[in-house]
């Protein structure tokens, strides 16, 4: 029995207009209805979900999220932090050194504020450009606060050189920390060992809830470790072959109702 659904937004909850349909809402609505635990699993800031919360009903007390690729894990109702996990200035010193040497445009996170650093001359990043809710702010690299908490960071670019220069990280920065796409022009880094799947267990394990009795779905490579975690692992038909090939079901795309399908074939259904 499905207890938690622990559900991406980009590509899979959202469609491509960024928006819920109304088959998706009904169906999460109706899962909670039945006492399933709803939680927002994202690489996104708190900042960047709060609208979609509102609209879900997700604000009450109980309903959690699940941020930064499992990086924060908070209540929605209060604000009170479950977990935090984040990068020390060191390591956001190695990726601008990184991110320099590769000419590529990087911006770290900080909470609420997304820092945007002159890392590529010529190259600016397109963070913004990809989720309008962020509060993206220029800055360099000596203002940088070395007491701040920085949750990841992010390169934002152009598809073809973003691979080509991705295909240049050497096996020692990735033993360092986990490199991921989370979109086709999305590359981001979060300290080692911190997924998806870790925010999920974790917050599973507070309200005494099994990995069985976890569905996850989505669709970009940041959702596979969670994708493997749960009972029931999906992929939307929009995922990458990596997600597609790890999942236990595959679904409708995200602009098919996918989540909407699975959701009352699973959960609503028995």
């Amino acid at each position: 029995m499905i207890k938690m659904i622990a559900i991406d937004l980009d590509g899979t909850l959202l469609n491509n207009q960024k928006e819920i349909s109304p088959a998706n809402k009904r169906a999460l609505q109706a899962a909670k209805d039945q006492g399933v635990k709803i939680v927002i699993c994202t690489g996104r800031p708190l900042r960047a979900i709060r609208p979609y919360l509102t609209e879900l009903d997700l604000k009450n007390p109980g309903d959690y999220a699940i941020t930064f690729n499992g990086g924060l894990v908070q209540q929605n109702d209060t604000g009170a932090v479950i977990e935090k996990v984040a990068l020390t200035f060191a390591q956001v010193q190695e990726l601008i050194r990184l991110s320099e040497a590769l000419a590529l445009p990087l911006d770290v996170v900080s909470d609420e504020i997304v820092w945007s650093l002159p890392t590529a001359e010529g190259r600016q990043s397109i963070y913004g450009q990809l989720n309008p809710l962020l509060d993206v702010r220029d800055t360099t690299v000596a203002q940088l606060d070395p007491e701040a908490l920085y949750n990841k960071a992010v390169v934002a670019y152009e598809q073809t050189y973003l691979d080509q220069q991705l295909a240049k990280v050497s096996p020692a920065v990735r033993s360092e920390f986990e490199v991921i796409k989370t979109r086709d022009v999305l590359l981001e880094f979060m300290p080692k060992g911190i997924t998806k799947a870790y925010g999920i267990d974790l917050l599973a394990k507070k309200l005494g809830i099994t990995a069985a009795e976890v569905m996850a779905i989505g669709d970009e490579e940041n959702d596979l470790p969670m994708i493997a975690y749960a009972g029931i692992g999906v992929a939307m038909a929009n995922a990458v072959p990596l997600v597609k090939a790890a999942a236990d079901v595959l679904t409708e795309s995200n602009e098919a109702d996918g989540v909407a399908q699975v959701i009352e074939k699973y959960v609503l259904e028995g």
